[in-house]
């Protein structure tokens, strides 16, 4: 018996029982989230100090509001986010896009959006190509991979990194440091966790200050040069909001479409008509990455602040109280998505929350798409046979993000 089923439908889950940081949440993530849903759906964790939404309409609603805020500095001392962006005294807090409101959020959005829009993107597609190519050739020949590794991870890192121009020989250090850079999002890590995240932000820090420098002297064909270059109604960025976005972008990008490519792999290598049908049509790769974003999203939460009191779902939120939209939640409503969950590539209705909403939409969701659509169609036609190996499959412990550590696959 799962641990879900010995619970009484009154111990919902609070505290770090609602995060990746649990075995049965990470395991069993829609069987709670179902159960919080029927009974508790706007939920009141008193033990991280937020409210948390499951409801797909109240997710919407939050997402879509703009009298609520991103910036953490505007959230009551006890909150939740303050767990995991706990310098924003510190002189040293350099918010990155992601956690910025308007007027900087709609400056920043502005100067980068191009880079990032369908048309830019698109004409991308034959260099993700060659990188994909080249990938699976490095698979070649091998009984077994670790598709993570050898795959999912390297793919968008390496799309990413040529796009800011940073160097081949680099790419491995960048990966590592986003990798722990993204332990951020971790509000319970541990000091040792917390160390390797500092050395990290503090290498890329460094390597982005020298490469900013380099290039307002010697400007290149690369995004960094863009965003030096750039300028949104008289504006440049300065060296802190350039740095800030490489940063983002490295990070935020690298671990998400990791995940969309390694859950989507995993959810037709456990669904093998699916995968079949795939194989069959692939005109359907468009449709099957967006139910691959549904099924099982990359990014599980989201947060607003309330500027002031206000009530989400029927639940008051104090101002200054950060409510947790559960994006996985929300798009496995069954209010909403008939039978949601049931994989279908073929689904009618495909629209997720997997890329937020409202202003903070994700920037990189046109990039995410493709590279998704065009690793896995890759990776499904090299290898025909492609199956789950014997060991387990490893989820990573990260909350707020959902994807794998380990997925051995057999080729």
């Amino acid at each position: 018996m799962s641990k879900t089923a010995e619970k009484t439908d009154l111990d919902l889950p609070t505290g770090a029982r609602l995060t990746a940081l649990d075995e049965d949440y990470r395991e069993n993530l829609y069987t709670v989230l179902d159960r919080l849903r029927a009974a508790a759906p706007v939920h009141r964790d008193a033990e991280l100090g937020h409210v948390f939404a499951t409801r797909h309409d109240d997710v919407r609603a939050v997402l879509r509001d703009r009298e609520l805020l991103v910036d953490p500095r505007t959230t009551l001392p006890d909150d939740y986010v303050r767990l995991f962006v706990p310098d924003l005294e510190s002189d040293d807090y350099n918010p990155s896009m992601l956690f910025l409101d308007d007027p900087d959020h709609k400056r920043l959005r502005g100067i980068v959006s191009q880079a990032f829009n369908p048309r830019s993107v698109e004409a991308m597609r034959p260099r993700i190509e060659a990188i994909a190519a080249e990938l699976l050739d490095a698979m070649e020949g091998k009984s077994e991979v670790d598709l993570i590794g050898a795959y999912a991870a390297p793919l968008p890192t390496i799309v990413i990194a040529e796009m800011l121009g940073v160097a081949r020989e680099d790419r491995a250090e960048f990966k590592r440091w986003s990798d722990d850079i993204v332990q951020a999002f971790d509000p319970l890590r541990s000091e040792e966790t917390s160390r390797r995240m500092a050395a990290s932000q503090e290498a890329m820090r460094a390597y982005f200050v020298d490469a900013i420098a380099e290039r307002r002297a010697h400007p290149r064909e690369d995004l960094m040069s863009e965003l030096i270059r750039a300028e949104e109604e008289g504006n440049r960025l300065t060296n802190r909001e350039v740095l800030s976005m490489c940063t983002l972008l490295l990070t935020a990008g690298n671990v998400t479409t990791t995940d969309l490519i390694g859950n989507g792999m995993f959810a037709l290598l456990t669904h093998r008509g699916e995968l079949d049908k795939l194989r069959a049509r692939p005109s359907l790769i468009v449709n099957a990455v967006e139910e691959m974003l549904r099924y099982d999203s990359p990014v599980t939460d989201s947060g607003r602040h309330a500027a002031r009191d206000t009530v989400v779902g029927g639940c008051p939120v104090e101002k200054g109280r950060t409510v947790t939209t559960s994006l996985a939640a929300a798009n496995h409503d069954p209010a909403v998505y008939p039978d949601p969950h049931r994989f279908d590539i073929e689904r009618a209705d495909t629209h997720h929350h997997s890329f937020g909403g409202g202003v903070h939409m994700c920037l990189g969701a046109p990039l995410a798409r493709l590279e998704a659509q065009i690793a896995i169609q890759a990776l499904i036609t090299r290898f025909p046979a492609i199956a789950l190996a014997k060991e387990a499959p490893v989820r990573r412990h990260l909350p707020a993000f959902r994807g794998f550590q380990r997925l051995v696959v057999t080729l």
